[in-house]
């Protein structure tokens, strides 16, 4: 029995090491490659905007659960105010980064495209605290989960725009 928690341990463990890693991995590629630094701010203002839309809409609307068992505070309603806010900021990003027309279009798409991977990171994360037994994945920042806690969208979303990025082959991720 306790043989067949470890190897369920170590599987986890690995788990989140993929993930983790592919996420900064992925933070580092998009900072290094061509438009790197607008890229990156592309992505952590989509990011930021659809954590902040999704706690004030939640909070605001409130409404159906979406996973209660996983993540009990997350809302339908937060989701579709994190999509709202995160277009908002990727096409600001895009506007200030002198986009044009065509990509401004592309820049909402892909900002919603990496809110919804934000969305699925923090709940794939909450799924991970929740198999483990835990509430926090540490104790580095009181109150806020955990480090993992504060960047888990963003490393799914970085993920996401670098196969988008590699997709389209373009300078700037909107391009």
């Amino acid at each position: 029995m306790a043989g067949a928690y470890l190897a369920g341990s170590h599987r986890l463990l690995g788990a989140g090491v993929l993930y983790v890693g592919a996420g900064y991995f992925g933070l580092l590629l998009l900072r290094l490659g061509p438009g790197g630094l607008q890229n990156v701010l592309f992505v952590l203002f989509v990011v930021w905007a659809n954590d902040i839309g999704a706690y004030i809409a939640g909070r605001l609307i409130g409404g159906r659960r979406m996973a209660p068992k996983l993540s009990p505070g997350k809302t339908w309603a937060g989701a579709g105010g994190g999509l709202v806010f995160a277009i908002a900021a990727g096409l600001g990003v895009a506007m200030w980064a002198g986009a044009g027309h065509a990509g401004q279009y592309r820049a909402e798409g892909l900002a919603a495209v990496l809110s919804v991977f934000a969305q699925a990171g923090d709940l794939m994360e909450s799924a991970l605290k929740r198999r483990s037994g835990r509430k926090d994945s540490g104790t580095l920042l009181p109150g806020h989960g955990g480090v993992l806690d504060r960047v888990d969208g963003l490393l799914a979303a970085a993920a996401a725009a670098v196969v988008w990025q590699f997709a389209w082959q373009g300078l700037y991720l909107w391009q």
